[in-house]
């Protein structure tokens, strides 16, 4: 959802407020009130004309309208329709604070209806939660200011609080949003052009590049996708080479995992980065591969597209111990009898069973 987005569920409910005004001021409190509440009926027949549903929210803000309108009207006191946007910003405080302080993203899941089904990575998903304790004291504040100006100040006072003042809050939240989002960049692009380490292609889920980042970037969280590729080798006796990560790795170190495993450099091909990687792990050069597809795989820390191989071979591969900490074949029945116990990587595990799922097509 984005800000204007969000400032367009908003303004309907201010229109009713300054019909009341502008006809209070003419007329009287009476025929600004009929009118207001006309207002909020046309406009929930208009939203319904245009989507062919009823919009839930517009729905209560008429309700809010007829109900605290009718109310106003019969004791003759524009009172309880002058609380009306002190209601509703109640409303949007509920739930604001729960989004921002529970584990349970209510703006999260209403942004779906205009994100249309797209996922929110955990980048995103920190920033509207930021964003969410932001607007939730924005919302506090400014209804504690219209309750104030109902009951202890002028009818223009109240009509520059409940509308204008809205407005001017939101651009200055607004600018100040603007203004730190383009710092943060700035100062992610300084500490990517002032990175001495790896550079890795950021991608699309078909392995188009989008972009570039650092390794300590990629690593940071998942959202930048980045290209891997593993190896599967294979002897005569089906019998599956593992190597057992480095205690050194910063990711899961000491298990079990795939024989090859790495990510290609910026502008590196899948084909050259599954060689160097091959020969870096396990010194290998000449074998022929065979390619068993790609899948986006994602943690906490990062998130692959990885490209997956399978090679046959007899010989027993030498390890690089600088990369690796072991290696030895493993028999298909030993491999399942430690799945789920912590031994092997989950990525393994994942690619293990796919393995067998095309047991048939690899010669397994």
């Amino acid at each position: 959802m984005t800000k204007l987005q969000f400032l367009k569920i908003l303004a309907p409910g201010f229109f009713p407020l300054i019909v009341f005004i502008v006809i209070d001021s003419v007329w009287g409190t009476t025929a600004g009130l009929v009118s207001a509440v006309g207002i909020g009926v046309a406009e929930l027949g208009i939203s319904y004309m245009r989507e062919r549903k009823i919009d839930r929210f517009v729905l209560i803000d008429t309700a809010l309208i007829v109900g605290l309108g009718g109310v106003s009207l019969l004791l003759r006191n524009d009172l309880f329709f002058k609380l009306k946007p002190a209601v509703i910003e109640l409303t949007f405080c509920l739930i604001l604070g729960i989004s921002a302080f529970s584990s349970v993203n209510i703006l999260g899941m209403m942004s779906q209806r205009y994100l249309q089904g797209v996922s929110l990575h955990a980048d995103q998903l920190h920033q509207m939660r930021r964003l969410s304790t932001s607007l939730f004291y924005l919302f506090l504040a400014h209804t504690f200011m219209i309750l104030y100006a109902a009951f202890f100040m002028s009818k223009k006072a109240w009509a520059f609080i409940s509308g204008g003042l809205f407005y001017i809050l939101f651009a200055l939240f607004f600018l100040v949003e603007m203004v730190h989002r383009r710092r943060a960049r700035r100062s992610e692009r300084s500490a990517m052009e002032t990175s001495d380490g790896e550079w890795f292609d950021i991608v699309d889920a078909d392995g188009r590049v989008q972009g570039r980042a650092p390794r300590y970037l990629c690593h940071s969280g998942p959202g930048r996708m980045h290209p891997v590729v593993h190896l599967h080798v294979v002897n005569a006796a089906n019998q599956i080479f593992l190597q057992q990560r480095a205690l050194q790795k910063e990711i899961q170190p000491g298990k079990w995992d795939t024989a090859v495993g790495g990510h290609l450099h910026s502008g590196e091909t899948v084909e050259a980065g599954l060689r160097r990687e091959a020969i870096e792990e396990l010194s290998l050069r000449d074998f022929k591969v065979q390619f068993l597809g790609k899948y986006v795989w994602e943690t906490e820390v990062e998130t692959e597209l990885v490209f997956s191989f399978i090679a046959r071979m007899e010989r027993v591969p030498r390890i690089n111990p600088e990369e690796i900490a072991a290696g030895k074949f493993w028999k298909i029945r030993k491999i399942k009898e430690n799945l789920g116990k912590g031994v092997f990587t989950p990525n393994f595990e994942y690619e293990f069973r796919e393995l067998l799922a095309k047991a048939w097509h690899i010669g397994l």
